[in-house]
């Protein structure tokens, strides 16, 4: 059972459709495509399919308040963006993964492969994995 839970990967529950919000959006259509999608985060991508960042609903909370507040435009989504976000190879163990997560680091990861997103990975995709190779 050990040994099938650690050859578990990150591409066994990863989330296909990582629902990436290109980096030339604006905070609002950010905002729709979180709430459209259901999740709390998206990676931010470049043209070339390249992670540049990561926003939440938390991220663009403020801007959002600010823009009904005093009527402004939005501004785009790299304001408010976190930038340089840690990713993760669709290769790396299950168990590599939980134990990164368990030390406080982030909830989701952009799953990348030869420098392009292909996936996101949270903590349910792996609370997941380890329920079920029990």
């Amino acid at each position: 059972m050990e040994l099938a839970v650690k050859s578990l990967t990150i591409a066994d529950f990863m989330d296909h459709d990582p629902h990436a919000i290109p980096h030339t959006a604006n905070i609002r259509e950010a905002v729709d495509s979180l709430l459209s999608a259901g999740v709390l985060g998206a990676p931010v991508v470049d043209e070339q399919q390249q992670v540049v960042g990561f926003v939440s609903e938390h991220d663009c909370m403020k801007d959002m308040l600010n823009g009904s507040f005093y009527q402004e435009a939005p501004l785009r989504v790299t304001s408010v963006m976190f930038s340089n976000p840690v990713t993760v190879d669709p290769g790396t163990s299950i168990i590599e993964l939980a134990e990164v997560m368990m030390s406080g680091k982030p909830k989701n990861y952009p799953v990348v492969k030869n420098g392009k997103l292909i996936g996101l990975i949270s903590r349910k995709h792996v609370l997941k994995a380890l329920l079920e190779s029990h």
